[in-house]
This record gives C-alpha cells, structure tokens and sequence, in this order.
C-alpha cells in the first residue's frame, strides 16, 4: 500500500477503480509467501526479477481450492485501507471546472504520457520522474495561472498542501523550468503568477513536456525568454 500511495499514477487510478466497485483494497496480518492472483480455477504467483514481472501458475483443483480458502480467511479479518489520493476523474473534473478544459487537456495529456510519477518513472532508471504537482505546476504555467489559484485546488482536492505546491515551485524556479511574476493585489503580497521558464519548452506538445522538462532539469538552464 505504502508502494502504491507512492505513485498518483497508479494510485489515483486505483481509487477510481474502487470508487466504481471494480476493486477493493484489503490490508491483512496473513503472511503470504509472494504476490499471488488468485481465481476461480487457477493459482499464479508472481515473480519480479530486476525491472520484469512473470506469473507462474498451476490449476490443480485440490491446491486452487485450497488457497482459495485461505484468502478467504483471511479476508474475514482484514481491514479496509485508505490510500489519501483523490480519484483520477475527479481530479481531471476539478481541473476543468475550476481553470478550464484546456488546463485538464494539457495535465491529462502530461500525466497519461508517463509510465509511473515515482522516481524512475518513463521507463528511464536513469533520471528521476516528474510528481503529480510538478505536472501541475506545468500545467498551470502554460496557462499562465497564479500559484496561489493552482496550489488553493490542489490542496481542496487531495492532490498536495500549499506548503507542498510551494516548495516544488521553488524546485522548478530555481532549475529554469518554470518562472514567476507579480500580480498586484489590493491588499497583502503580490501574488506570483506561473509561466514558462525555458524557452526549449514553449513550441513542446504537453504530451512530450514531462520527459522534455526532466531532461532540461538534468542540464544547465538555457536563457529565458520574456
């Protein structure tokens, strides 16, 4: 669970999954001896060499019927488990209504085009992956959103606090990625509204901006543009 709360990827997906009673989630003090698919007439136990996943299975009756009801048992006494992440549709309906369907279109467009939004993400070992609030934030800086507006809906909706928001905002700022100018306000500090830092992102499909920006994160900041 603690794996799975790690990638909103694939957790966001789950909680969707759940919400729509396609799957329930189960946390138990059973040991099991590997991950195991168990169905109606078959047993599989998978095995995770290095970076692959194969199932190895059986289906012979007596041992299918056998773990069939030690899963059960085991399900009588385990518990529910939350995995704090909102469901992915709700985050793509929030979006839209809140900063439009172009602001939706361009994060949905980022978040599918990637493999796993946990480090080593896009099927690359070799570089880090962007989050969920990274992808956020360049999300909001294409349409030129104020961080205060971007990071207020994402804490209402589950995604990150502000305080998160703000420190991957420094992150990307100070690595050329993103840029900030003031907005005045009436009252209190001016607000920082997000835009593009690097001018090598600016002509970039949103699909294409994640392994893009974590290739530029990997190399010295170009010079910016107005």
């Amino acid at each position: 669970m603690k794996w799975l709360r790690r990638d909103f990827h694939l957790a966001s997906t789950a909680v969707d999954l759940v919400a729509d009673e396609i799957l329930s989630l189960r946390v138990t003090d059973h040991v099991f001896e590997s991950g195991l698919v168990v169905g109606e007439e078959s047993v599989t136990s998978i095995v995770m060499p290095d970076d692959r996943a194969a199932g190895l299975g059986t289906d012979d009756t007596e041992f299918v019927a056998a773990m069939r009801e030690r899963c059960d048992e085991a399900l009588e006494t385990a518990g529910t488990i939350d995995l704090r992440t909102p469901p992915r549709s709700r985050v793509y309906e929030t979006l839209a209504d809140t900063f439009g369907s172009e602001v939706e279109d361009d994060f949905r467009a980022m978040l599918e085009a990637v493999e796993s939004t946990r480090s080593g993400g896009y099927g690359n070992s070799d570089g880090d992956a962007l989050d969920e609030v990274e992808l956020t934030l360049l999300a909001a800086a294409i349409h030129g959103i104020q961080l205060y507006e971007i990071s207020k809906w994402g804490e209402d909706v589950g995604v990150a606090s502000k305080a998160t928001f703000s420190r991957a905002k420094t992150q990307l700022e100070d690595q050329g990625v993103i840029a900030t100018e003031k907005v005045p306000i009436d009252v209190g500090r001016p607000r920082l509204r997000l835009k593009i830092g690097d001018d090598r992102l600016r002509d970039v499909e949103a699909a294409d901006l994640p392994i893009t920006a974590r290739e530029l994160l990997a190399s010295p900041p170009a010079e910016t543009g107005g």
